[in-house]
């Protein structure tokens, strides 16, 4: 049975509310009520260092429609653990080593688990069966290590999130067969050849140094992790979200007359990162965006630019070499394929803003828990 002391709700207002600023507000008031739904409420404690951005997170997710996941002290109802959930569909279930379940959920590249040891293991997994079975979308929350911890079904309300109506199909490689586009490639690939001297000088590829610079403007739109303030960029939670990352990335790269596309890798990827307290992330594919780099003798190299991995741009080769699977494999795609399976776009970036925004609030919250990254205790 669902945990008692926890509760998982749309923030339906503050008392008082948020107008002042956050630290001050704690000070003077004694603490904040956050009203939820269904009339529950929960505290935030002034004498917890914590809550002050605990505070700022709830803010945010008052404003997207999200549900927060809330741990309370039974005695006094002050809040002691904040999670930020997922409003989503499971779209696959495969057992993993170590008496592990795999979850894969849609809008994740994040490898999601529960675990055998986890409370409630057989209830928190037919309900993921069944979701998995019904193609409802259901709350699923977890802890910063991705473990799952609580699973609930999504109810519809107008003061919550929407959900797309139609599933993602699920992840698997694109094979391109057609005969259609086999000459289509071919086609594209003589009249570029033929005109290879004026894409090396003027069009589409740039030199190294303004790689190097575009690289720069890129990871300068990073995050403040206490802060998170828009329009930036959390390159500094590498867990999830590359997606709406790269598709940011390739947004402000075509307002500087670029050219850019992305590269997409789908295999059991590892990267050990200083960026997150477990010193690395499992993914099941991730993407960044290329640039057509000049060389010499009129040769080009295609540079991937990704902030989150590097602090120069690199090449695809080595670019997968760091994600720990070398059997993985690569798609490239246009830059305006914000999805790849199922060549999904996002022209207005709604999506893209949205899952920026989510993701800027799990850095933020994950800051206000463990410090800003990097993370000493990482190699």
């Amino acid at each position: 049975m669902p945990n008692p002391n926890v509760i998982v709700s749309i923030i339906k207002g503050f008392e008082p509310s948020v107008a002042r600023a956050l630290a001050e507000k704690l000070r003077v008031e004694g603490g904040v009520t956050i009203q939820l739904e269904e009339g529950r409420q929960a505290r935030l404690d002034p004498d917890n260092p914590r809550s002050t951005g605990y505070l700022q997170v709830l803010e945010g997710l008052s404003k997207q429609r999200l549900p927060v996941y809330l741990e309370l002290d039974p005695q006094t109802q002050t809040i002691t653990q904040l999670l930020i959930p997922h409003v989503t569909r499971v779209v696959g279930l495969k057992p993993l080593e170590g008496g592990l379940l795999g979850v894969e959920l849609e809008f994740s590249h994040a490898r999601h688990v529960l675990r055998q040891d986890q409370a409630n293991y057989g209830e928190l997994e037919k309900q993921l069966r069944e979701a998995e079975a019904s193609a409802k979308p259901v709350i699923v929350s977890e802890d910063d290590y991705h473990n799952i911890i609580d699973v609930r079904p999504f109810v519809p309300s107008p003061d919550g999130p929407e959900v797309p109506s139609r599933p993602f199909p699920l992840l698997a490689p694109r094979i391109k067969t057609s005969p259609l586009y086999w000459l289509k490639d071919f086609s594209y690939k003589f009249w570029y050849w033929c005109w290879w001297p004026w894409w090396w000088f003027k069009c589409r590829c740039i030199s190294k140094k303004k790689a190097q610079q575009v690289f720069n403007t890129m990871k300068a739109t990073s995050c403040d992790p206490l802060t998170v303030p828009a329009p930036c960029i959390p390159f500094l939670y590498p867990d999830d979200g590359c997606w709406a990352r790269a598709h940011e990335m390739c947004r402000l790269m075509i307002n500087m007359g670029l050219s850019p596309k992305k590269v997409w890798i789908q295999g059991s990827l590892h990267v050990n990162t200083a960026n997150n307290p477990n010193c690395g992330v499992f993914w099941g594919w991730h993407v960044a965006p290329i640039l057509c780099v000049r060389s010499c003798f009129f040769f080009t190299k295609t540079m991937v630019i990704d902030p989150s991995l590097f602090d120069t741009p690199v090449t695809k080769p080595v670019w997968k070499s760091i994600q720990g699977d070398p059997g993985a494999s690569l798609t490239d795609s246009a830059a305006s394929i914000y999805y790849l399976w199922g060549n999904i776009t996002d022209p207005s970036y709604t999506e893209t803003n949205f899952y920026l925004n989510y993701y800027r609030l799990q850095l933020q919250n994950r800051a206000n828990q463990y410090g800003p990254p990097p993370y000493a205790n990482c190699p």
